[in-house]
């Protein structure tokens, strides 16, 4: 027998006086309404109400047991009520997960106005260039680069990341400018500790979109942040290969310096990817639809 319905039977006995009120509240018989109140005096082994020809009361125990059972109703329906309203409007957190350079040049932006929008709705951000299982992590959306890999989950393409290679007129001045990518083994280059020997300095030839492995001698300056890497060629260290859009302010004011152009990799997609839900929350839906409008608009005005 349902314990929460049960519940309800026995509460509206309390309230209406009578099993036939409460019956009639509930569209059953009166006596399947005194089966709901015995199945709960048998699954706690007490007396719950006294009861006579012409009149029923509360025992103690029912006394105590009626007030716990308006408070887990209330719960209950504050519950459901609570529910309802994340799927009526844009509100609850938003857990999300993102690349470190794009998510906090490109996405933390995007967010900040996202939210501008919808107060209801607030946003946990974590950065990371190691890539996390989306459902074991509990994410609700993951910003990734490159092709997508797993095919359970829906994919939104928002633009394109491209990977630039520079350094600063400091360095060029002293150690000359790089031709080709075989020249690299001749200079200092700055590296990323999550790129492998296979996916690392991968360089296109200006021919093809395969690229040619073109992977640097072993690094002197080895790190897992962009920004370290930035500053270490800033500092006229060596030669950079990150996203454009971490250098690209340092490029327009001259900083840094753009090289071996033709042999930059070529650019990847960035993808929205959140699971399949049928009945997705308001929260997601928007902020989804928000993020791809608004990169695309971006794509439109260059």
């Amino acid at each position: 027998m349902d314990r929460l319905l049960s519940m309800e039977v026995f509460v509206a006995v309390v309230e209406l006086g009578s099993l036939t009120a409460a019956a009639a509240r509930h569209e059953m018989s009166a006596a399947m309404a005194a089966k709901h109140i015995k199945g709960l005096e048998a699954r706690l082994g007490l007396r719950l109400m006294n009861r006579t020809t012409r009149r029923q009361s509360l025992t103690e125990a029912g006394q105590a047991y009626y007030a716990r059972c308006k408070t887990i109703l209330a719960d209950i329906r504050e519950a459901e009520q609570g529910a309802e309203a994340l799927r009526v409007a844009p509100r609850g957190t938003l857990r999300i997960t993102s690349t470190v350079s794009f998510g906090s040049f490109a996405l933390a932006p995007a967010i900040a106005e996202y939210l501008d929008r919808y107060p209801d709705v607030s946003v946990e951000l974590a950065l990371s260039d190691v890539v996390e299982d989306l459902v074991a992590s509990r994410y609700d959306l993951a910003v990734r680069i490159g092709e997508p890999r797993d095919s359970g989950l829906v994919a939104r393409r928002i633009g394109s990341y491209q990977m630039i290679i520079c350094a600063s007129p400091t360095y060029l001045a002293r150690h000359g400018t790089p031709a080709t990518p075989a020249d690299l083994a001749g200079h200092q280059c700055l590296d990323f500790s999550h790129w492998s020997r296979r996916t690392g300095w991968r360089l296109g030839d200006g021919e093809d979109e395969g690229g040619q492995a073109g992977y640097p001698p072993t690094s002197r300056f080895l790190a897992n942040n962009g920004q370290a890497l930035r500053q270490a060629a800033l500092a006229g260290f060596g030669i950079v290969l990150q996203p454009e859009l971490l250098l690209a302010e340092d490029v327009r004011a001259g900083r840094l310096t753009p090289i071996l152009r033709p042999y930059w990799p070529a650019a990847r997609p960035v993808t929205l990817l959140y699971p399949k839900d049928r009945q997705a929350l308001p929260k997601l839906t928007t902020f989804v639809e928000f993020v791809v409008a608004r990169f695309s608009a971006k794509t439109a005005r260059r």
